[in-house]
């Protein structure tokens, strides 16, 4: 297994994202090729894949971005292939993401887990993460 940054947005991707999605958050629609295209286009966005085997069997955005205070960045939407968990791909995935904030001058990295992510939530205070008490709020349009 090797962990790669997305550059090209192609229908195996697609085709692999519309597996991954649901399995993060289903009822999501999974991206369409226009979608992945600006996702991919935007600066400090990098869509990591884990692959393995030539197939995408996990992936995590990692989002860097200066705030008045210093670079921050935040993981977003890991999700790992069910076929493919208990091998050490959202490790993989995460400890390439931490090499990448930091290089980029990051000093914190957030990321969020719903408790119902049992696996998840082992693995990051294990990778060094601190759960904060905190409240989040979302706000949603429409």
């Amino acid at each position: 297994m090797r962990i790669e940054p997305v550059r090209d947005v192609g229908d195996g991707l697609v085709d692999d994202l519309a597996r991954l999605v649901p399995q993060l958050s289903p009822g999501r629609t999974p991206p369409t090729r226009a979608e992945l295209e600006a996702l991919l286009a935007q600066p400090g966005v990098e869509l990591l894949a884990a692959i393995d085997d030539g197939r995408i069997v996990g992936m995590l955005t990692l989002v860097v971005y200066r705030i008045p205070s210093g670079v921050k960045a935040r993981i977003e939407a890991v999700v790992v292939d069910e076929a493919a968990r208990g091998r050490g791909v959202g490790e993989a995935l995460t400890r390439d993401a931490l090499d990448r904030a930091v290089s980029a001058g990051a000093q914190r990295v957030e990321l969020t887990s719903r408790p119902a992510r049992e696996t998840a939530n082992r693995l990051y205070p294990r990778l060094g993460f601190e759960r904060l008490e905190t409240n989040v709020y979302v706000w949603w349009a429409g």
